[in-house]
């Protein structure tokens, strides 16, 4: 009888519930903000938030507080960061005091060493040299973001820094780029990885994001 109704439990066990991992990309420039909506329009299968849902500039402290908060909500959390702007606040910082490069080294180890699912992903200077990655194998530094854009145009001549240019419901900026996938993630991996005491090195870290794998290690983006 004991047996019987040990195996009548499991029977009756209801299954467990498989939940779908949950990812939120955190930046703070307006295209970011408009690249990661058309990823996300596009990726449908994927549960990924982006925050904040309307673009908006906040200090590198408050950047930081959002992402600890949100590692404790989210399985995975992606800080997209323009290294252009930190090296920018840190030439305009007061001799003697912290500088921006200081400051977010601090919060870099941090992360690095204590949250484990928070991928920290730099852009240096910004998210327009990640789009030139997809055509150019390139390891020059830009000391803006403009100068980085203006290289780009040889490629896209059309490109334009607008809402409209990034979302355009006929072929998005992420479309546009999605065939080039493949060459864009081996261009920036050959940049090697970031180092903070290096601020005026090319890099981009997107890789990160579009080789992170399910826990079958497979891929979760279906790049072509």
């Amino acid at each position: 009888m004991i047996i019987i109704l040990i195996l009548a439990m499991r029977k009756n066990r209801p299954k467990a519930i498989e939940i779908k991992p949950t990812f939120v990309i955190l930046g703070d420039g307006e295209c970011e903000f408009w690249y990661f909506q058309m990823l996300k329009r596009n990726e449908r299968s994927l549960q990924i938030h982006i925050k904040p849902e309307l673009p908006q500039k906040k200090k590198l402290k408050e950047q930081y507080e959002k992402v600890l908060e949100y590692s404790s909500i989210y399985s995975k959390v992606f800080w997209i960061v323009d290294y252009d702007v930190i090296v920018t606040e840190s030439r305009a910082s007061q001799k003697g005091k912290k500088n921006t490069i200081q400051e977010f080294k601090e919060y870099h180890s941090n992360l690095v060493k204590d949250f484990k699912n928070v991928i920290v992903i730099i852009n240096n200077p910004c998210l327009e040299f990640w789009i030139l990655l997809h055509f150019e194998k390139t390891g020059k530094y830009y000391d803006s973001c403009d100068s980085a854009a203006k290289q780009l145009l040889k490629h896209i001549t059309d490109y334009e820094k607008t809402e409209k240019y990034y979302t355009n419901k006929s072929k998005d900026i992420y479309l546009k780029l999605k065939s080039r996938m493949h060459e864009a993630i081996n261009n920036s991996k050959s940049l090697g990885n970031f180092d903070v005491n290096s601020p005026y090195t090319a890099m981009s870290q997107m890789h990160l994001l579009f080789e992170i794998k399910d826990k079958n290690n497979k891929g979760i983006f279906k790049i072509v």
